[in-house]
């Protein structure tokens, strides 16, 4: 609209004062709803054509094959066309035009499997069968993959009593070996007219194109359905030739053992299983054993029963040795299971095995658990099989096979050598233990040569064998008291003197308080009392330890003469003396209590009551502890003990006599 000025105004455009959305919300799908619901008046169903004379008729099909050739002629591919067209034609007994639109959809896709299915229905429902035979025919050759075809084609053959006519053309549908169920239906059809033959044919072909564990036993169950026994166990055996060694499977094995059972063959049976699980890894036999056992439960007796576990047991430990050789407890396990049921080469060829498996390296913690497989396999041999000369083979493998120059077994040596004694080979003994002592010469060694000398009362070489041991070890205060102790029995108490001086006298010794002890009960023993006095002067010349002197005492004390109770006092005396210097308040208390109880078996009240004056006091403190690192880590609590007799102590005591003192007043206050 033009203005005065002569510009466009535009207009106003009124403004929405709530844009909140409606609260009900209307959909088009809700109003078209709704106005059908409100129509008033029904329609009425478009009528129906009567067709009463030929001419309406015509004109009438002339109209609908118009609409089905023009929609075959806007798109040909839509199969569903070409058979509603086909099935119009059908239902006007136009059989002619059906089959050539069928034809014309075959020029146009003739791999749509619904197309030949239809008309080949038409066919047949027609009663044409020789047309269904020839579409059948055609259809199976263009599609042989196609297993609705042969299934039809064949069940038309047989519901027309065209038996041969069926057989043949499974025959041709056979030669495309297609899956499992077409066979099977085969075999049925032939089972339906009693051709058991025929079907045996077939299944002979069957499990050679499809083979199956299932599929065999299929076989078999059919002979057994129709009582070939024979034949049966024959396909069993043939499926366990056909899968050999390598593809064995326990479910074949099982079905073979049931049907054995059924026929009351138990022997076979056992024999199955025994060598399904020979040849079956364990993991994939536990159905096997767990049939065995019941078969054994059901027909066996106990020992059968045993054979089951032990076989089990054994094929447990075989599938462990094999995943690792040198689990060596598997081998013994093993071994000892064998032992119990095996024969003497069964046994023999699980030791050899078990041998073979040499640890991986050369340190002695790998061979201490693998020496006794060679142990155990000596003994064996020697106790079990009684064939010493084997015996002593083995153990001479052993001893090539052990690195004596990094390491040795002086069990194997000592084994060795106490097994020839048991032949009454006392040289080849000798010689194997001397060998030993030349190439890798050890403590157990010496000593085990020493008590077979010793055993056979040959003292000089015992003598000569401890010479040699002390010159390979001459710290061991063991080595040299069983020397000693050695001319002890025998009567040569100036050379076990002798040898005592020598060890004592040895710059590095491995337990010298135990030696020194050995020397002074021997002199004791020998009642030489000044020379034990001397040992111990000797001794306490090198050691000030408290049970030194507590052990000097007792020994004055019990020498049981006039004297001996000053003696003895005289040395706690030396020893109370000398403890004050050191720092030990726990080793002279020690003394002093040691004291205390030689004075009440052997003192008067006097000498009592001096030890006791000397008796410390217990006396809780606190002291400040240390990390390593040097900061504080708070107070601990400890005792310590105050001497009387010291002179550092005195105040302490006045102090804690006061102390006391005070106490008992407030107490009686």
């Amino acid at each position: 609209m033009a203005t005065t000025t002569g510009k466009n105004k535009t207009p106003k455009v009124a403004k929405v004062k709530n844009k909140m959305p409606a609260e009900l919300q209307i959909t088009a799908e809700q109003i078209l709803r709704e106005a059908k619901e409100r129509e008033l008046e029904a329609v009425p169903p478009p009528p129906k054509q009567k067709i009463t004379d030929p001419e309406e008729l015509q004109e009438y099909r002339l109209k609908k094959r118009k609409e089905f050739e023009d929609n075959l002629r806007k798109n040909r591919t839509v199969m569903t066309n070409w058979i509603k067209y086909a099935q119009w034609e059908e239902s006007q007994r136009e059989i002619d035009r059906a089959r050539s639109i069928y034809e014309r959809a075959l020029d146009v896709d003739h791999r749509n499997i619904t197309i030949w299915l239809k008309y080949a229905e038409l066919e047949m429902k027609n009663r044409q069968i020789n047309h269904a035979r020839n579409i059948w025919d055609r259809a199976v050759t263009i599609l042989p993959r196609a297993n609705q075809f042969w299934y039809k084609y064949t069940y038309m053959e047989e519901m027309v009593g065209n038996i041969a006519g069926a057989r043949q053309v499974f025959e041709r549908w056979m030669e495309w070996e297609p899956e499992e169920q077409a066979w099977l239906s085969f075999i049925k059809m032939e089972l339906r007219y009693k051709e058991v033959d025929r079907a045996r044919q077939v299944y002979e072909r069957f499990v050679i194109v499809h083979p199956d564990v299932k599929n065999w036993i299929r076989y078999a169950n059919f002979e057994e359905h129709h009582s070939y026994m024979g034949n049966a166990r024959k396909v069993y055996e043939r499926a366990v030739e056909f899968y050999g060694e390598d593809n064995m499977d326990e479910k074949l094995f099982v079905a073979f053992a049931r049907f054995e059972e059924k026929q009351k063959e138990h022997d076979r049976v056992r024999v199955i299983y025994k060598y399904a699980l020979d040849h079956i890894p364990k993991q994939h036999a536990q159905e096997l054993f767990k049939n065995y056992t019941i078969h054994e439960k059901k027909y066996g007796d106990r020992a059968g029963i045993e054979d089951v576990i032990v076989s089990k047991r054994r094929f447990q430990y075989e599938e462990e040795v094999k995943a690792n050789p040198n689990n060596y407890d598997a081998w013994f396990d093993y071994l000892r299971l064998v032992e119990v049921d095996g024969s003497e080469e069964q046994v023999r060829e699980i030791y050899e095995r078990a041998i073979a498996n040499v640890p991986p390296m050369q340190e002695k913690r790998y061979y201490r658990r693998y020496i006794y497989l060679w142990i155990n396999y000596a003994l064996y041999e020697e106790l079990e099989a009684r064939d010493y000369e084997r015996t002593r083979q083995v153990y001479q493998a052993c001893l090539e096979l052990i690195p004596h120059k990094k390491f040795t077994f002086a069990k194997i040596w000592l084994l060795f050598a106490q097994f020839e004694i048991r032949q009454k080979n006392l040289q080849n003994a000798r010689k194997i233990l001397g060998t030993a002592i030349g190439k890798c010469p050890k403590d157990k060694l010496f000593k085990g040569y020493i008590e077979l000398e010793l055993q056979l009362r040959e003292f000089d070489r015992c003598r000569i064998l401890y010479e040699k041991f002390l010159e390979y070890n001459m710290e061991n205060c063991t080595t040299w008291m069983k020397y000693a102790e050695l001319e002890t029995i025998l009567g040569d108490a100036e050379r076990a003197r002798a040898i005592y001086e020598l060890a004592i006298n040895q710059p590095k010794l491995d337990m010298p308080e135990v030696l020194w002890k050995a020397y002074i009960d021997f002199e004791i023993e020998q009642e030489e009392y000044d020379r034990t006095r001397e040992l111990y002067d000797r001794l306490l010349e090198r050691t000030q330890h408290v049970k030194v002197w507590i052990s000097y005492a007792q020994f004055e004390a019990s020498v049981g003469d006039e004297d001996c109770v000053v003696r003895a006092r005289s040395i706690y005396e030396r020893a109370n003396k000398m403890l004050r210097r050191s720092e030990e308040k726990e080793d002279r208390l020690m003394l002093l209590e040691s004291w205390r109880d030689f004075e009440v078996n052997c003192g008067d009240d006097s000498s009592l009551k001096k030890v006791q004056e000397q008796m410390p006091k217990k006396v809780k403190r606190r002291r400040k502890v240390q990390t390593e690192d040097g900061s504080d880590a708070g107070w601990e609590e400890y005792y310590d003990y105050i001497f009387p007799t010291d002179a550092a102590n005195q105040p302490n005591l006045k102090l804690l006599a006061m102390a006391k003192k005070w106490k008992s007043s407030n107490v009686t206050q």
